[in-house]
């Protein structure tokens, strides 16, 4: 196991990281911006370096800074987190250059598995399923209209990088796909650096289901059944949950396998999630992967009693999985719901001081957090603040108690995403499991501003 790491992220997630490396014995590095001077993670790190101003351009992604601090603090691996450096091939290259391990896959999968376009087709070449649609990107609004009217409509029209549901949308017309095509073309441009588009067939009132792989080095590679994510507001997860009350046992198994099918295709390692769109009649069709922890996570470690932390770090280290497909275990549910500093009413960001943060505790009551009472959440970064995970012996139980602890959660000073939250959570639809990725439009819509 490795001496010193390096968390190169913030927030929630570089204190979820530092948590299982103080665990294990291990020292850990943060770094901060100017804005993050007093936030939880650097207080709860061995050392903690500033690598730059406020803007993430100049700290947690100025990648030169980074790697000084690497070599000043004698780190030898680097846990890049989700977002930020976690899916820059060329960040793990530079660590793979350095001799720093890069606690994730190779510089080569990342590259591949990170346009989605590249990705359809490998993962179409090793047998799985993907959404029907091209696998080129498109020259112009032209073209996207001219195969969008071959396809039929509705189409969903997708930037081949990045993520966060930037640069998607779906177009019911030839007007709309020469509109959206322009629109998130450059939307795509300013925030992946890549323009690249294209058409895939829109899938009409699906769920969203990933399965949870890691793999060692060696390829043993395992799946930790799945987490629902359908739950959404703008492609953006709001809920998630695992396992899933839509799959039987056997599509829960047939996408399992797929989804360790297409990462060993690929020589994947480490810890990365397939992403599926199922329709109603549980057909399902692989939408990318995410070569990285998700921020999901925990909804599929209180099912198997797994860190998946901890497993990343192993396998990274060199240690083979000591997991069997057949004894990793699935019991009772979990849910996860992400806590954002905004206005409920308009989803504006909602940054300030938090004066107050008050919350239930219990057993099944686990709350990552990005901020402490007197925290100032900052314009900077993400909005999210906190994510509370619940766990129980049913769904109904877990239903239950979620409703419960979201209704006594106290964050004063700054507008959170709660009441949204509550009205999701006690929904009939919710509640009786339909969860589809038009919920939130289909049940919600006049309730809250921007749905």
């Amino acid at each position: 196991m490795f001496h010193k790491i390096l968390v190169a992220n913030r927030g929630e997630i570089a204190a979820r990281v530092i948590r299982t490396c103080k665990k294990l014995g291990i020292e850990t590095v943060a770094i901060y911006s100017e804005a993050d001077s007093g936030s939880l993670h650097v207080k709860m790190a061995d050392e903690s370096y500033q690598v730059g101003g406020n803007q993430v351009q100049e700290s947690y992604l100025n990648m030169d800074r980074i790697f000084e601090v690497i070599h000043e603090s004698g780190a030898e691996a680097v846990h890049p987190g989700y977002g930020l450096m976690s899916e820059n091939p060329d960040f793990a290259r530079r660590c793979q250059e350095d001799s720093i391990v890069f606690i994730g896959p190779s510089p080569e999968v990342i590259a591949k598995m990170g346009s989605k376009i590249e990705s359809r087709k490998t993962m179409q070449e090793a047998g799985v399923p993907v959404v029907p649609g091209i696998q080129y990107p498109l020259e112009d609004a032209e073209e996207a209209a001219h195969v969008a009217n071959k396809m039929g409509y509705p189409v969903m029209l997708k930037a081949s990088s990045g993520g966060g549901g930037i640069g998607m949308q779906i177009a019911h017309n030839e007007e709309e796909v020469k509109k959206a095509f322009e629109g998130n073309q450059k939307r795509a441009q300013t925030f992946f650096g890549d323009g690249a588009m294209y058409v895939e067939k829109y899938i009409s009132n699906p769920r969203h289901i990933e399965i949870q792989v890691l793999a060692d080095q060696a390829g043993e590679t395992v799946y930790l059944w799945e987490r629902e994510c359908s739950i959404q507001r703008r492609h953006q997860k709001v809920v998630e949950e695992a396992p899933s009350p839509f799959l039987d046992v056997e599509t829960r198994k047939r996408m399992g396998e797929a989804a360790v099918k297409g990462a060993k295709s690929i020589g994947y390692y480490n810890a990365g999630t397939i992403e599926f769109l199922v329709d109603e009649e549980k057909n399902f069709y692989f939408l990318e992967m995410n070569t990285r922890l998700q921020v999901e996570h925990p909804v599929t470690e209180e099912i198997t009693g797994l860190d998946l932390v901890e497993e990343q770090i192993r396998i990274a280290s060199g240690k083979p999985l000591t997991l069997e497909q057949t004894r990793i275990k699935k019991e009772g549910h979990a849910m996860e719901v992400r806590i954002y500093a905004e206005d409920p009413k308009t989803f504006f960001p909602s940054p300030g001081q938090i004066t107050e943060l008050n919350y239930p505790e219990g057993e099944n009551i686990r709350h990552e957090l990005a901020v402490h009472s007197q925290s100032k959440v900052t314009p900077f970064y993400d909005p999210m603040i906190a994510k509370l995970v619940v766990s129980g012996k049913t769904r109904d139980e877990v239903i239950h108690s979620l409703l419960n602890v979201l209704e006594n959660y106290k964050v004063e000073g700054i507008k959170t995403n709660i009441p949204m939250l509550i009205d999701v959570v006690q929904h009939q639809a919710f509640q009786s499991g339909d969860t589809t990725t038009d919920f939130v439009s289909k049940y919600l819509q006049g309730q809250h501003a921007k749905f």
